[in-house]
């Protein structure tokens, strides 16, 4: 799941919620059991029927609350766990509600066991973005994500990645980092290398829902993580066979952005996760909610569950004016507003997501977590150290000021 602003649309120029991301949960059903996982209702198998989807795509579309462009993740259990006709019924679909002007791409996170050629020509007959969960080598791999027997995936997963890679499919893998994982950069690398992957995501085992990270309690995890990622980024960079890190390229934008000429500078940074409906999230049942998406099925008496209405019943002006919408929209502001007066990287995050703060501080209107510092903190910290080191050699003669291609030493590959 995304957890990175943008600096597309400041908060406080939006007269109206403007929805970024819609992710559906076709079905909460998984095939395997990760010892990590978060989803509380992963035995079932329960399926979006197909009127829910037009209900859903129906109001967003007529809402007036999206841009030029829209985002449709399908998680929140094994997307591919359902047949290829179920998407290709439901891409059509909406296809056949979208107005021209808005440009809607499909994305899917699969822990990839039952790719197939099947597979592979619906995602290239609809450009659909393709995410492998695959927690590096075998060992590492096999040690959280198994079986419902309790056996290792790491076989099947690899099939499924070299696969993509035969029929020409693009895709980005997403790495769940355990203890052992921050120990191995090397070797996290060089699986990476040889099985051609190019674009590369971190999660943390963070804590969230009813998952309790073991990685946080460690009084040390953070400087564990910083030495992990500081060492895989710069192999990876040497290696010139990795395009993208996440965790460093998603950031360089949001250091480096133009001025905008205001005096509050945090304002250019929108976090979606904090926005009402920046993210739309839609159970297989039509339950919605909004900001972040692992909150999707967590109980809550608080907050109704953080169900916000149904997509069959209700209106997305009704959601957003109800009872548990304005409740979490109030507390996440509060939350939104201590991270800016007591936090220096406000103006990289905006704030923070509301599951972590949540899980980790038992309260949307809270300030820093494990999570932050983490996901955002550290990366940011590098960046910026790379960036002075960088003015320093061009400082003394050793790079010269005038060769673009040195001006940007922290984009990995």
């Amino acid at each position: 799941m995304p957890t990175t602003p943008t600096a597309e649309i400041p908060p406080t120029q939006r007269s109206a919620p403007f929805i970024e991301t819609v992710v559906v949960q076709p079905t909460p059903f998984c095939n395997i059991n990760c010892r990590y996982c978060y989803l509380p209702d992963r035995d079932s198998k329960a399926t979006m029927a197909l009127a829910t989807i037009e209900a859903l795509f129906s109001k967003v579309f007529a809402s007036g609350w999206t841009g030029d462009e829209l985002t449709v993740i399908w998680h929140a259990g094994e997307p591919l766990v359902l047949p290829v006709s179920y998407y290709e019924t439901a891409f059509r679909a909406i296809e056949a509600l979208r107005p021209p002007a808005l440009a809607l791409r499909h994305a899917f996170q699969t822990n990839g066991m039952l790719i197939s050629p099947e597979w592979c020509a619906l995602f290239k007959d609809w450009d659909v973005g393709v995410g492998v969960s695959i927690d590096g080598p075998k060992a590492l791999h096999d040690a959280n994500r198994v079986t419902r027997s309790g056996r290792g995936t790491f076989e099947r997963t690899v099939a499924g990645m070299r696969l993509l890679r035969q029929e020409n499919v693009p895709f980005h893998v997403i790495s769940v980092l355990s203890a052992e994982s921050l120990r191995s950069p090397e070797e996290m690398l060089d699986f990476y290398l040889a099985e051609g992957v190019e674009d590369i995501c971190f999660n943390v085992e963070e804590s969230e829902g009813d998952h309790v990270s073991g990685l946080f309690a460690a009084s040390d995890f953070a400087e564990r993580f910083r030495i992990f990622l500081e060492r895989f980024w710069t192999l990876a960079r040497e290696s010139g066979r990795v395009r993208s890190i996440r965790e460093i390229d998603d950031i360089l934008p949001r250091i480096f952005r133009p001025a905008s000429g205001d005096a509050d500078e945090e304002a250019d940074v929108a976090n979606v996760q904090a926005q009402p409906f920046g993210m739309l999230n839609v159970a297989c049942d039509g339950s919605a909610s909004s900001f972040s998406p692992e909150l999707l099925g967590l109980k809550n008496a608080a907050y109704n569950d953080f169900i916000i209405g149904n997509v069959l019943t209700d209106s997305l002006e009704s959601m957003l004016n109800g009872a548990a919408m304005k409740a979490m929209a109030r507390d996440i502001a509060a939350g939104v507003e201590i991270c800016r007066k007591s936090c220096e990287y406000f103006s990289i995050c905006g704030g923070g997501t509301p599951i972590n703060k949540l899980t980790e501080n038992s309260r949307f209107d809270s300030g820093e977590t494990a999570f932050c510092r983490l996901v955002e903190k550290i990366p940011t910290d590098l960046v910026l150290g790379a960036f002075d080191r960088l003015e320093q050699a061009i400082e003394c003669g050793a790079i010269p000021a005038q060769d673009p291609a040195r001006l940007a030493p922290a984009k990995a590959g």
